[in-house]
């Protein structure tokens, strides 16, 4: 039996850049959340790290993102084996 994802998920913020992941939960307020969902962070979205420590740039669906570190703690993920 698979592990609940949010029990292996970690902040975006923590992945090393280059390293992808997918969405598994997002935290937050109702108005946080509906909003990484329209820039393109829904749940199961695939999403690289590309850099960034205070500031964190992330490519979702062929686009770049920057957010800022508490957003990206905020956006839980499963981090892909082998993808850094």
């Amino acid at each position: 039996m698979k592990p609940h994802p949010a029990t292996t998920a970690v902040p975006l913020c923590q992945l090393r850049p280059g390293t992808s992941g997918r969405v598994c939960v997002l935290q937050g307020d109702d108005d946080f959340c509906q909003r990484v969902r329209e820039m393109g962070f829904g749940e199961s979205t695939l999403v690289t790290k590309v850099s960034g420590n205070t500031t964190i740039l992330c490519q979702v669906n062929g686009t770049r993102i920057a957010l800022s570190h508490g957003a990206a703690q905020n956006i839980l993920v499963a981090e892909i084996a082998g993808s850094h």
